[in-house]
């Protein structure tokens, strides 16, 4: 029996609310700051489910390779995060309609939103239950 591993599984339950977060953070924008506040906060929804997504993958892949590339990526992708987040917030704070309170105040509420669903997603599992490693060459041979 093969068991979904638990970062596709978060992906699958993240996918879907993430058109819907759009629109709300696209129309609560709009109804509170205008148009650029608007598309302001959408780009926000993206970044954030873009990132979750490439993280989320990228977790998955080192889980199939050892416990210390695991660790290397999953603290790795924490800093790439946020990053990716402060050169985002960056370049298009030089688009003359960006709003960049619009977009900050969308990516904090969005992210926290992100780690509830993906907490409740993964809650109840034993941390040693989440990820399986392929054996190496050696390790097969004892």
């Amino acid at each position: 029996m093969t068991s979904v591993e638990p970062e596709h599984l978060a992906i699958r339950r993240v996918l879907p609310l993430a058109p819907v977060a759009f629109v709300v953070a696209f129309v609560a924008g709009g109804v509170l700051g205008g148009s650029a506040a608007a598309w302001s906060a959408a780009i926000a929804v993206v970044i954030v489910t873009a990132n979750f997504v490439a993280n989320a993958l990228s977790v998955a892949w080192a889980a199939h390779i050892s416990p210390t590339i695991l660790y290397a990526v999953a603290m790795g992708g924490f800093v790439v995060r946020l990053f990716v987040f402060t050169i985002a917030l960056v370049l298009l704070n030089t688009l003359a309609w960006f709003s960049p309170v619009a977009f900050a105040l969308t990516l904090v509420p969005a992210t926290l939103g992100l780690l509830v669903v993906e907490a409740r997603t993964l809650s109840g599992r034993v941390q040693a239950d989440m990820w399986s490693f392929q054996e190496t060459g050696q390790e097969s041979r004892r």
